[in-house]
C-alpha cells in the first residue's frame, strides 16, 4: 500500500500509468495535485468527523482521500466507470468512503442522503466540479432543496465571480440572482492552473455557498421571479424597459410595462445589472398576473 497523498504530482503520474488511464475531455477530467489546496478546501468547508459529506466527481480519489481522512462518512458520485477500480485501491483503506457510479444529474440526492447519513448530521457537498457541468450540478442541488447544509465547490474562476457577484458589477447577472436566492455566496480563494493535471486553460476558486433557511424575498411566484429576472438580463446593454418589453411581447404593452415600473419606482431606462434582488421580486410581483 502507498501511504503517500493520491494529490501529489508522482502518485498521480503513477496511479494513471498503472491504470493505462486516458483523460476523457467531453467528462471535464481535471486532477488535483496540491494537497495543501484540499486540506484548505475542507477547512473551509467545515468538515469535522461530525459531518459527512457528498462528492461529485472524485477523479482518482485526492479530495476523497482528504475528506475520508476528516469527515465522519463520505458518499461519492462518480460517472465515469473506468475511475472504479483505481478509486477501490486508493481509497481502500478507509471504510468510511461510498462510491455510487452514478451521474449526479440523474440521481435522486434526497435518498441516498437519508440511506448514508443520520438525521441530525450535518451533511456539507465539497467537490472539484467539472467546468463544463458546473451550472446544471449547482442549479439541481439548490432546487431540489436538499437537507445540507453548505457547498464548497472548486469551480471555473469567471462562474464564481458570477455566482457571488454584486449589483452593478460586470459579473452580476442571473446566475448570481438564482444562486443568492438559496445561499450566500463567497469566493473562499483562487486556485491557480497548475496545481491541476492536465492543467486547464483557466484558473479556478472555491466557491462556498450556505444554504439559507428561507430566500432573502418573498414573492407570490418563484418561477416567475426567475423569468423576469432572466428577461431583465437578456440584452445586457439594453435598458429594462426594452428588455421586458421584448419578453412580455403579446402579452403586455410598453404602456403598461411602464406604469408597472413607475408603480414600485423603477426608472425604465435602469439597466438589469443594477436592480437588487428586493428590487426584482417588487418587480416580479407587480407584473404577475393571478
Amino acid at each position: 500500500m502507498n501511504n503517500k497523498a493520491v494529490a501529489t504530482p508522482t502518485r498521480t503520474k503513477e496511479i494513471l500509468q498503472n491504470y493505462g488511464f486516458a483523460f476523457k475531455k467531453s467528462l471535464g477530467q481535471n486532477f488535483l495535485i496540491d494537497v495543501n489546496i484540499l486540506k484548505n478546501i475542507i477547512r473551509h468547508a467545515g468538515i469535522d468527523k461530525e459531518a459527512g459529506a457528498i462528492e461529485i466527481g472524485p477523479g482518482i480519489g485526492a479530495l476523497t482521500e482528504q475528506l475520508g481522512q476528516h469527515a465522519d462518512k463520505v458518499v461519492a458520485f462518480e460517472i465515469d466507470q473506468r475511475l472504479l477500480p483505481i478509486l477501490n485501491e486508493t481509497l481502500a483503506p478507509y471504510e468510511n468512503i461510498h462510491i455510487i457510479n452514478e451521474d449526479i444529474l440523474k440521481s435522486d440526492i434526497r435518498k441516498v442522503i437519508g440511506a448514508h447519513f443520520s438525521k441530525e448530521q450535518p451533511v456539507r457537498v465539497v467537490a472539484n466540479l467539472p467546468y463544463y457541468i458546473t451550472t446544471p450540478i449547482l442549479m439541481k442541488l439548490l432546487m431540489d432543496r436538499l437537507p445540507i447544509d453548505s457547498i464548497t465547490v472548486m469551480i471555473q474562476k469567471e462562474v464564481a465571480d458570477r455566482m457571488a457577484a454584486e449589483p452593478n458589477s460586470k459579473s452580476y447577472g442571473s446566475l448570481s440572482i438564482a444562486v443568492q436566492y438559496y445561499t450566500t455566496a463567497e469566493i473562499v480563494m483562487n486556485v491557480p492552473k497548475t496545481v491541476f493535471m492536465p492543467q486547464p486553460n483557466v484558473d479556478s476558486s472555491v466557491l462556498h455557498l450556505r444554504m439559507r433557511a428561507e430566500p432573502p424575498v418573498q414573492v407570490k411566484d418563484e418561477d416567475f421571479f426567475f423569468e423576469v429576472v432572466k428577461a431583465s438580463f437578456g440584452q445586457r446593454r439594453k435598458t429594462l424597459m426594452n428588455n421586458l418589453a421584448r419578453h412580455f411581447s403579446g402579452k403586455m404593452n410598453k404602456q403598461a410595462i411602464q406604469e408597472h415600473l413607475n408603480e414600485v419606482g423603477i426608472d425604465p431606462k435602469r439597466r438589469g445589472e443594477s436592480l437588487s434582488m428586493e428590487e426584482f421580486a417588487l418587480l416580479a410581483d407587480i407584473l404577475y398576473k393571478k
